[in-house]
């Protein structure tokens, strides 16, 4: 199995094609036997005619019940794709040019929707013989986390400025309105920022634990409300152009910015928040993070936590598969369910879940604002290095985002928990 390195300055391809060297799985077809191929058409078939889509073939024949289409140019290698990697090979094939639609978000918003039924049943049952599994040198120990974390967040910091607003926030916005448009964008993730920052009533004198700082738009706005913030993040990337945020607005007496692994965390804080690091975490450190919020926590404080959440059967599915998002985007990262982040709460802190709030189409908003700023400024993307094999993973990995999303497929909820103030002394009797 090949996992993905995107290096930021990659050597030109010639004609349009994959470059090997890069993009080793891409530009190749893998193998597949005829009888696996002829398998996987069949299967592919049966369940693309009972979707609500228009699958167009290369030959002219087309499947589906009519809807979004989807055009397969190259049918052979489309199948051998599939039918050696499964939903890893669906992505390679879009990325090697080898399928395309018109409306990319539509088409896989009605697969999102049917993720639960696209393999049929008996082959769910053996997944483990044929879904590829999860490198173990992806785990997310300390050592870990900080490659996989580098591996996206490293990538450039121009590059996220290309499709991001002005705040630099890469997490959901919170609109009052849809749709919104990208004039918008940057007060919806100051509204997002305020609220958690409500949640776990930071304001003047308190002392906030930020775990993930992103690009520093939060620690910034606590810091403004009189916050000492220690903010923990792994990417060199995001210390360097936060800290630099930070010094410009003047606040390097109320703000540190840590390049420190959240399990090396020390002091105990009013306040903590983290927004859309739990994802980066994996199931079996869950327990650890946990347990991290709570250890961190004064008595009486207050967690404000933002995390994207799947169906909770679908997530004990595919925790231990090798996916398309996890080798091309995110190496180690998994999405919890609710009932995931709520039993590790209750079963490894004393910490109480007070309050929940779920509220995914402001995502899908968030990442259509970002995919459509993303493909108008494809020249800048290109002007930083990036091929176009790169811009078609980033563009399919937006809108396979947004797709789960407007499917429900995909949430985002905002947590509030809380610590007990600690006990009295009990007065020893005379």
């Amino acid at each position: 199995m090949t996992t993905a390195r995107i290096p930021t300055a990659p050597p030109r391809p010639s004609g349009g094609a994959a470059d090997p060297a890069r993009w080793p799985d891409v530009a190749a077809v893998p193998h597949a036997s005829w009888a696996r191929t002829a398998v996987t058409e069949a299967v592919v078939g049966r369940a693309l005619r009972e979707l609500p889509l228009r699958v167009r073939l290369a030959d002219g024949r087309t499947l589906g019940l009519g809807g979004p289409l989807i055009e397969v140019h190259d049918p052979r290698a489309f199948h051998a794709r599939i039918g050696r990697h499964g939903l890893v090979g669906f992505g390679e094939s879009y990325m090697a040019r080898e399928w395309d639609a018109p409306d990319l978000v539509g088409a896989l918003t009605v697969l999102a929707a049917h993720a639960g039924e696209l393999v049929p049943v008996p082959l769910q049952r053996l997944r483990r013989l044929w879904a590829l599994r999860r490198p173990r040198n992806e785990r997310n120990t300390p050592d870990g986390s900080r490659t996989n974390i580098s591996r996206h967040y490293d990538l450039s910091n121009d590059l996220f400025a290309v499709f991001l607003d002005d705040t630099l926030t890469y997490s959901a916005a919170l609109f009052r309105g849809f749709p919104a448009d990208q004039s918008l964008l940057a007060a919806a993730q100051h509204r997002k920022i305020d609220r958690l920052l409500d949640l776990a009533e930071v304001r003047d004198g308190t002392r906030l634990l930020e775990i993930g700082t992103g690009w520093g738009e939060l620690a910034l706005r606590a810091a403004a409300r009189g916050a000492h913030v220690t903010s923990l993040t792994l990417s060199r990337e995001q210390q360097d152009l936060a800290r630099a945020r930070v010094r410009a607005a003047g606040l390097d007496d109320r703000v540190s910015i840590e390049l420190c692994d959240y399990r090396d965390a020390r002091g105990t804080y009013d306040a903590v928040v983290s927004v859309e690091m739990i994802e980066a975490v994996g199931d079996e450190f869950w327990p650890v993070y946990f347990r991290t919020l709570d250890q961190r926590l004064a008595p009486g404080g207050r967690v404000a936590l933002q995390a994207i959440t799947m169906p909770h059967e679908r997530m004990l599915a595919t925790r231990a598969t090798f996916t398309w998002i996890s080798k091309y985007v995110f190496p180690g990262g998994l999405i919890p369910s609710v009932r995931a982040v709520e039993a590790n709460v209750r079963d490894h802190t004393g910490l109480t879940v007070t309050r929940r709030d779920a509220y995914g189409a402001h995502y899908a908003e968030t990442l259509r604002l970002w995919r459509e700023r993303f493909t108008e400024r494809a020249a800048d993307v290109d002007a930083l290095g990036f091929d176009e094999t790169f811009r078609r993973l980033w563009t399919f990995y937006l809108a396979y985002s947004e797709a789960g999303f407007r499917s429900g497929y995909l949430d985002v909820q905002q947590y509030l928990f809380t610590k007990a103030t600690a006990a009295p002394p009990k007065e020893t009797p005379r």
